[in-house]
C-alpha cells in the first residue's frame, strides 16, 4: 500500500526556504545599498590649513573620507588621459550633480570622495601627482577619482554629499 505524502513537512521546508531567501535578499540590499549611498549626521572639517598636494582623511559614516587639496597642474593634468578612464565623463557614477563634471567637485582645487576602492573596497593610496593605487588588486584612480581602464574596478570613487559652508570649512553629509 503506497504511503501518503507528508504535505506538512514540504510547506514547512517550502516556507522555511523562501523565508530564508527573502532574509538574504534584504540583508544584500541592505550592504549593497549601504556601500553605495553612504549616509551619516553632517561632518563639519576644517580646510583652511590643507596645502596643496595634501591628503586630508576623516572618518564619516563609518568610511575614510578623502579631502584633498589640487594644484593648478594637478587640475591641468585631468584633461591628458580621458582617452585612458572607463567613465570619463562620469556619467555612471554616484556623485551629486554638482560635482558631475571633469574635476567632479564643487570647487575644483578641492576633491571630496570616499576613500574605498569600487572593485573590493580596499584604501587606495595617493601617489602625490598621478593619482590613487589600490594596493589590493591594482585599480587606478586620477585625481578626480575616476578609475583607469585595466584593473577590475569598473566605477569611479564614490563621492559623498557635502558643501562649503565658507572658504575654509566643508560640511560632509550634507549638500
Amino acid at each position: 500500500m503506497p504511503t501518503q505524502p507528508n504535505t506538512s513537512r514540504r510547506v514547512f521546508l517550502w516556507v522555511a526556504a523562501s523565508s530564508a531567501s527573502v532574509a538574504g535578499v534584504g540583508y544584500l540590499w541592505e550592504k549593497t545599498h549601504d556601500a553605495h549611498f553612504p549616509h551619516g549626521p553632517p561632518l563639519a572639517v576644517s580646510i583652511g590649513a590643507l596645502p596643496e598636494g595634501k591628503l586630508l582623511v576623516v572618518e564619516w559614516a563609518s568610511r575614510p573620507v578623502w579631502v584633498l587639496r589640487r594644484s593648478p597642474q594637478d587640475l591641468a593634468n585631468l584633461a591628458l588621459h580621458e582617452a585612458t578612464l572607463t567613465d570619463p565623463h562620469s556619467e555612471r557614477s554616484l556623485q551629486p550633480p554638482t560635482c558631475r563634471n571633469r574635476n567632479r567637485a564643487i570647487r575644483p582645487d578641492v576633491f571630496v570622495a570616499i576613500g574605498l576602492c569600487t572593485h573590493q573596497g580596499c584604501a587606495p593610496a595617493l601617489e602625490i601627482g598621478k593619482g590613487f593605487v589600490c594596493p589590493c588588486h591594482a585599480s587606478s584612480y586620477d585625481l578626480a577619482g575616476r578609475v583607469f581602464n585595466g584593473g577590475p574596478a569598473l566605477a569611479n570613487l564614490v563621492i559623498p554629499a557635502h558643501h562649503f559652508s565658507d572658504e575654509n570649512s566643508l560640511v560632509v553629509g550634507e549638500a
